[in-house]
């Protein structure tokens, strides 16, 4: 296993305390890098604000310095890395209006969501989803958040293919990894209410009820979207 030299600055330490996770190369080793960096910065290993040096990730990773410098630049154009001139690479910190406008949208997706997934489920496609909540209970009792967001993120995902509607999913998927990253740190404070909320959206999807399912889905999304903003209040009391 290779760790990190925990040294200078703090704020590694997450990255420097977690296995290092070596990227798989029968991909394309410039996507394989770009997809490990992202997804340590969804799950937020590599922390909001983070230093982001070269060296350090590359030996984490198990790759040379040269992939990880393309991903950082990719990165920085998909709105998830800030370059700063004679300082280095910086994980971005959202803003209000940025989180705020993406869960905004996430909100009108996935209402229509809830209504095609309820005009269109099957009796194998409710039994999935009673399967999927049963998962999210399970990381809620033994308060994981990282099995939470992953349980969210499914569930969510499959609504969304129920409803049979390839161009909606396709954008909600767009839009998946930002939810996730502005999930994680209110994944605990919302988790009971998010699983009840979700068991009623099964329940008004199994019963083909699809102006409940969107009303429901869209109560559940504009809570989500209140909690995330009731804790960037607190925190910057």
């Amino acid at each position: 296993m290779t760790s990190l030299p925990s040294g200078r600055r703090a704020a590694r330490g997450p990255l420097s305390a977690a296995a290092s996770r070596r990227v798989e190369r029968p991909a394309p080793l410039r996507q394989a890098v770009y997809d490990a960096l992202l997804e340590l910065i969804v799950n937020r290993t590599l922390a909001p604000g983070q230093h982001l040096v070269e060296a350090e990730l590359a030996e984490y990773l198990g790759v040379s310095r040269q992939p990880v410098r393309e991903a950082l630049q990719r990165l920085q154009t998909d709105g998830w890395v800030d370059l700063r001139p004679a300082q280095g690479a910086f994980v971005h910190t959202p803003t209000e209006e940025e989180a705020d406008q993406l869960l905004a949208v996430r909100s009108v997706l996935e209402t229509y969501s809830a209504k095609l997934a309820a005009e269109h489920a099957t009796a194998s496609d409710v039994k999935q989803l009673k399967k999927l909540q049963k998962a999210g209970e399970d990381a809620l009792a033994a308060a994981d958040v990282e099995r939470l967001v992953e349980a969210n993120a499914n569930l969510h995902a499959a609504v969304a293919a129920i409803g049979r509607n390839k161009v909606l999913s396709e954008m909600i998927g767009l839009v998946d990894r930002r939810v996730r990253w502005y999930y994680t740190p209110i994944a605990r404070p919302r988790s009971r209410d998010s699983w009840n909320e979700h068991a009623e959206l099964i329940s008004a999807i199994a019963d083909g009820d699809g102006e409940r399912a969107g009303e429901v889905m869209h109560r559940h999304a504009e809570q989500t979207r209140q909690t995330y903003h009731d804790r960037k209040t607190t925190d910057s009391k």
